[in-house]
């Protein structure tokens, strides 16, 4: 391993988040609290640390694919540690495990929160827990390769390792300037949703941290009962409506933005996406006009909401859904491990390699009364190769192995199975709520410590699809090369 360009890379990592961290600063003195001596503090710490490692001369400046893992890894890792001393030296989070949680759980999108008052928390502190979302919902990875042209050797293998979905294509030549692209359509959403919701008549302190939110489907908010206690149905459809579209591929904006609208019609993860969400939709507002709701208004739009949080793994909340039938809950927790569309923000398993593993057991189905076929699955014009669909089974696979381990490894805490399994699959997925003790109107300080770091690494591998995790603490990443 080039470990001198894997040192300097992170340590431009610490550095940007060093910069990342002077907003809140600047919102604690304008405010005029406490806590901008943690936020000054950390900034130093963190730059210091950082520029002392980009400092380190590099002969060598290629970056191959074990390095690219171990900067995906390490750099999560680091930004995750460097980004719970906020938290820690405020004292608003003193526990170091818990500061780390809720610090993988921002960065990862997840939005699973331990903080029980959420209102008494100073409002840095409440912006640095959104910020996160935003951050690392494209990923500061991506960001680095976007805005940093001195890393351009190597760049896309960093890209590759720690874009979502089963393949990192470029949408234009050049690396950076995909990554460009992609951060000018998430800065522009951001921008969009922010002005959108103080029309709502939303503080833009509120609006900013709940853009941050959405557009990075985390779900941290600035109240323990969520979108909840914001009573206006115009809040609810503007967040529910950018929550679907953070969920969508990014790179079929481009196609839009090239005007080539064909494309997006055409795209079948798109579809299927749709698909789910509309069925998903209509079946739990039925299920919910038959039982507890008697507004079929009311039923359809906390359906819908839910539906859009639970499947782009935003996580917000509405209504307590913990409190609804067993059927609507089944389908919401079904949701939990589809995930949005690969190349979006979102988390959980993503809805091309759903659409995948439908081709595969299709033409299982098939074979059986046509053993010599040679049956071809294809995504839209493409054949999706044999390496490809292999690779997306083994994905799924390794996904459900690590869930029941996890499952078995957090009963030791001694909750119920509702309790465990809910919160093993919200925390795998990056969703963030989930049922029973971790409802949405619940938090994750009920459980022990080592279920808590349980839970930091469940994110971790979510987030980076578990196999670039994996991979780099596997005995042939440290092998010498030939």
């Amino acid at each position: 391993m080039n470990f001198r360009m894997i040192r300097r890379i992170l340590g431009i990592l610490l550095i940007i988040e060093a910069i990342f961290m002077i907003p809140p600063f600047l919102i604690s003195v304008y405010y005029g609290q406490q806590d901008m001596y943690a936020f000054l503090l950390s900034i130093l710490f963190t730059g210091i640390t950082g520029f002392t490692m980009y400092k380190l001369k590099v002969k060598n400046t290629t970056i191959k694919v074990r390095d690219a893992l171990a900067i995906a890894t390490f750099g999560w890792l680091i930004i995750s540690f460097f980004g719970a001393l906020p938290f820690v030296f405020s004292r608003s989070i003193p526990s170091l495990v818990d500061a780390f949680f809720e610090t993988v759980s921002g960065f990862t999108t997840t939005g699973a929160t331990l903080v029980n008052h959420l209102e008494d928390m100073p409002k840095s502190i409440l912006f640095w827990r959104s910020f996160t979302h935003w951050i690392g919902g494209m990923g500061i990875l991506v960001f680095t390769v976007a805005f940093l042209p001195a890393m351009g050797v190597g760049s896309f293998q960093i890209f590759k390792a720690e874009s979502p979905g089963p393949t990192a294509d470029r949408l234009v030549p050049r690396i950076k300037d995909s990554a460009k692209l992609l951060y000018m359509t998430y800065f522009s959403f951001t921008i969009v949703q922010i002005i959108f919701l103080l029309f709502g008549k939303m503080s833009l302190f509120e609006a900013v941290v709940y853009t941050f939110g959405t557009v990075g489907t985390g779900g941290f908010a600035t109240e323990a009962t969520s979108i909840a206690a914001y009573d206006s149905v115009y809040i609810h459809i503007v967040i529910a409506i950018f929550m679907f579209l953070s969920g969508i591929n990014y790179s079929l904006y481009y196609s839009l933005f090239k005007g080539k609208w064909r494309d997006v019609v055409k795209n079948q993860e798109f579809k299927l996406y749709l698909g789910i969400i509309f069925v998903s939709t209509i079946l739990i507002t039925v299920n919910l006009m038959t039982t507890i709701y008697h507004d079929i208004g009311t039923a359809f739009k906390d359906a819908f909401f839910q539906v859009n949080a639970i499947i782009t793994t935003t996580g917000y909340a509405i209504a307590d859904f913990d409190l609804w039938p067993a059927f609507s809950k089944a389908v919401l927790f079904m949701l939990m491990f589809v995930g949005g569309c690969a190349g979006s923000t979102a988390g959980g398993i993503k809805v091309i390699r759903i659409l995948t593993l439908l081709k595969l057991i299709k033409r299982e189905i098939q074979r059986i009364f046509h053993p010599r076929a040679q049956i071809a699955i294809k995504n839209g014009e493409n054949i999706i190769q044999n390496e490809t669909a292999s690779s997306i089974t083994s994905f799924c696979a390794l996904y459900f192995l690590i869930f029941i381990l996890s499952i078995v490894i957090v009963s030791l805490d001694g909750f119920d199975l509702e309790t465990t399994i809910s919160a093993v699959a919200t925390t795998l997925g990056n969703v963030g709520p989930g049922f029973n003790q971790v409802g949405p109107m619940r938090t994750f300080s009920v459980f022990s410590a080592f279920s808590k770091i349980t839970f930091s690494i469940l994110m971790l591998l979510g987030r980076l699809e578990l196999f670039t995790m994996i991979a780099i603490f596997s005995p042939e990443a440290w092998k010498k090369q030939a």
